[in-house]
Protein backbone atom coordinates (compact mmCIF):
# COMPACT_ATOMS: atom_id res chain seq x y z
CA UNK A 1 0.00 0.00 0.00
CA UNK A 2 1.44 3.78 -0.70
CA UNK A 3 2.56 6.25 1.14
CA UNK A 4 -0.56 8.10 1.67
CA UNK A 5 0.02 12.20 2.69
CA UNK A 6 -2.40 14.23 3.57
CA UNK A 7 -3.38 17.18 1.13
CA UNK A 8 -3.57 20.35 3.43
CA UNK A 9 -1.10 18.96 6.25
CA UNK A 10 1.69 18.75 3.59
CA UNK A 11 0.94 22.10 1.88
CA UNK A 12 0.88 23.88 5.80
CA UNK A 13 3.44 26.74 5.97
CA UNK A 14 4.71 26.33 2.84
CA UNK A 15 1.97 27.29 0.32
CA UNK A 16 -1.35 27.47 2.58
CA UNK A 17 -1.79 28.95 6.01
CA UNK A 18 -4.02 27.42 8.92
CA UNK A 19 -7.81 28.12 9.27
CA UNK A 20 -8.22 29.03 12.63
CA UNK A 21 -5.95 31.52 13.50
CA UNK A 22 -5.45 31.92 17.35
CA UNK A 23 -3.27 30.48 20.14
CA UNK A 24 -4.47 29.48 23.55
CA UNK A 25 -2.75 27.38 26.89
CA UNK A 26 -5.66 27.09 28.79
CA UNK A 27 -8.91 26.94 26.83
CA UNK A 28 -7.22 25.05 23.61
CA UNK A 29 -9.74 22.46 23.64
CA UNK A 30 -12.73 24.33 24.23
CA UNK A 31 -11.81 26.96 21.23
CA UNK A 32 -11.34 23.93 18.84
CA UNK A 33 -14.55 22.04 19.39
CA UNK A 34 -16.01 25.63 19.58
CA UNK A 35 -14.13 26.11 15.72
CA UNK A 36 -15.73 22.80 15.04
CA UNK A 37 -19.48 23.47 15.60
CA UNK A 38 -19.31 26.81 13.84
CA UNK A 39 -18.02 25.30 10.43
CA UNK A 40 -20.03 22.46 10.77
CA UNK A 41 -23.07 25.23 11.45
CA UNK A 42 -22.21 27.34 8.85
CA UNK A 43 -20.83 24.44 6.00
CA UNK A 44 -24.76 22.97 7.03
CA UNK A 45 -26.59 26.02 6.89
CA UNK A 46 -24.94 27.65 3.78
CA UNK A 47 -24.37 24.48 1.54
CA UNK A 48 -26.40 26.59 -1.44
CA UNK A 49 -24.25 29.54 -1.52
CA UNK A 50 -20.94 27.37 -1.96
CA UNK A 51 -18.63 27.70 0.78
CA UNK A 52 -15.26 27.39 -0.42
CA UNK A 53 -13.60 27.48 3.22
CA UNK A 54 -13.75 29.30 6.95
CA UNK A 55 -11.18 31.14 8.43
CA UNK A 56 -11.78 31.91 12.20
CA UNK A 57 -9.39 34.53 14.30
CA UNK A 58 -9.80 35.17 18.32
CA UNK A 59 -8.69 37.26 20.11
CA UNK A 60 -10.01 37.36 24.11
CA UNK A 61 -13.61 36.73 23.80
CA UNK A 62 -14.43 37.71 20.44
CA UNK A 63 -14.06 35.63 16.86
CA UNK A 64 -14.13 36.83 13.47
CA UNK A 65 -15.00 34.24 11.20
CA UNK A 66 -14.69 34.86 7.49
CA UNK A 67 -16.63 32.91 4.74
CA UNK A 68 -15.60 32.33 1.59
CA UNK A 69 -18.22 32.12 -0.54
CA UNK A 70 -18.87 31.91 -4.09
CA UNK A 71 -22.57 33.44 -4.17
CA UNK A 72 -22.54 35.62 -1.47
CA UNK A 73 -25.65 37.02 -1.84
CA UNK A 74 -27.34 33.84 -1.15
CA UNK A 75 -25.88 34.67 2.57
CA UNK A 76 -26.19 38.08 2.87
CA UNK A 77 -29.79 38.65 1.41
CA UNK A 78 -31.75 41.40 0.98
CA UNK A 79 -30.83 44.56 2.82
CA UNK A 80 -28.12 42.58 5.17
CA UNK A 81 -31.62 40.27 6.45
CA UNK A 82 -29.83 37.00 5.59
CA UNK A 83 -26.59 38.41 7.34
CA UNK A 84 -28.16 39.49 10.43
CA UNK A 85 -29.66 36.17 11.10
CA UNK A 86 -27.01 34.43 10.44
CA UNK A 87 -25.12 36.30 13.48
CA UNK A 88 -28.04 35.78 15.81
CA UNK A 89 -27.72 31.53 15.25
CA UNK A 90 -24.15 32.01 15.53
CA UNK A 91 -24.09 33.43 19.02
CA UNK A 92 -26.36 30.66 20.34
CA UNK A 93 -24.27 28.07 18.92
CA UNK A 94 -21.20 29.59 20.82
CA UNK A 95 -20.28 31.30 23.77
CA UNK A 96 -18.15 34.27 22.20
CA UNK A 97 -19.10 37.39 20.33
CA UNK A 98 -19.13 36.12 16.29
CA UNK A 99 -18.28 38.61 13.82
CA UNK A 100 -19.24 37.17 10.34
CA UNK A 101 -17.49 38.60 7.17
CA UNK A 102 -17.88 37.27 3.66
CA UNK A 103 -15.69 37.27 0.86
CA UNK A 104 -16.92 36.80 -2.74
CA UNK A 105 -14.45 33.75 -4.22
CA UNK A 106 -13.87 35.56 -7.69
CA UNK A 107 -12.74 31.92 -9.87
CA UNK A 108 -14.82 29.45 -8.90
CA UNK A 109 -12.90 26.81 -11.16
CA UNK A 110 -9.49 27.47 -9.39
CA UNK A 111 -10.65 26.76 -6.35
CA UNK A 112 -10.70 23.06 -5.69
CA UNK A 113 -13.31 22.29 -2.91
CA UNK A 114 -15.92 24.09 -5.44
CA UNK A 115 -14.82 21.87 -8.15
CA UNK A 116 -14.94 18.83 -6.41
CA UNK A 117 -18.02 20.05 -4.99
CA UNK A 118 -19.39 20.53 -8.76
CA UNK A 119 -18.44 16.81 -9.93
CA UNK A 120 -20.05 15.12 -7.15
CA UNK A 121 -23.27 17.14 -7.85
CA UNK A 122 -22.97 15.75 -11.22
CA UNK A 123 -22.39 12.30 -10.08
CA UNK A 124 -25.75 12.48 -7.78
CA UNK A 125 -27.16 13.58 -10.62
CA UNK A 126 -26.51 10.37 -12.43
CA UNK A 127 -24.08 12.44 -15.03
CA UNK A 128 -21.59 10.22 -17.16
CA UNK A 129 -18.43 10.50 -15.10
CA UNK A 130 -16.42 10.87 -17.65
CA UNK A 131 -18.16 13.71 -19.12
CA UNK A 132 -18.14 15.56 -15.87
CA UNK A 133 -14.25 15.12 -15.28
CA UNK A 134 -13.70 16.65 -18.66
CA UNK A 135 -15.70 19.61 -18.44
CA UNK A 136 -14.49 20.46 -15.02
CA UNK A 137 -10.83 20.05 -15.99
CA UNK A 138 -11.84 22.10 -19.11
CA UNK A 139 -13.49 24.97 -17.40
CA UNK A 140 -10.77 24.99 -15.05
CA UNK A 141 -7.99 24.75 -17.28
CA UNK A 142 -9.44 27.89 -19.09
CA UNK A 143 -9.99 29.71 -16.26
CA UNK A 144 -6.00 29.90 -15.88
CA UNK A 145 -4.86 26.61 -13.74
CA UNK A 146 -1.38 25.08 -14.74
Amino acid sequence: MGQKVHPTGFRLGTVRTWDSRWFADKNYAQFLHEDLRIRKFLEKKLASAQISKIVIERAANKAKVYVYAARPGMIIGKRCAGLESLKRDLRKVTKTEVFLNIIEVRKVELDAKLVGENIAAQLVKRVNFRRAMKKAMQSTMRAGAQ
